[in-house]
């Protein structure tokens, strides 16, 4: 799966999301400094998901864990 990545100039700031996960935003001085943000954005949204599904899961049977591959 690939993302999309937005750029856009804010003043002195180059402000960044992603198209298909707008709530994952950050920003950075260059380009390069916003894409590096990004990638840490997701990293965390991802990380802090699992932590709320792993809560979620307390008391429940979990049937089957699986790695799903996305095509788009």
């Amino acid at each position: 799966m690939n993302l999309t990545a937005v750029y856009v100039q804010d003043g002195e700031w180059i402000v960044a999301w992603l198209a298909e996960m707008p709530r994952v935003h950050t920003q950075g001085k260059t380009i390069e400094e916003a894409r590096e943000n990004l990638r840490d954005a997701l990293e965390l949204t991802f990380a802090t998901k699992r932590e709320e599904s792993e809560r979620n899961l307390v008391g429940k049977t979990v049937l089957q864990r699986e790695t799903l591959a996305v095509g788009v």
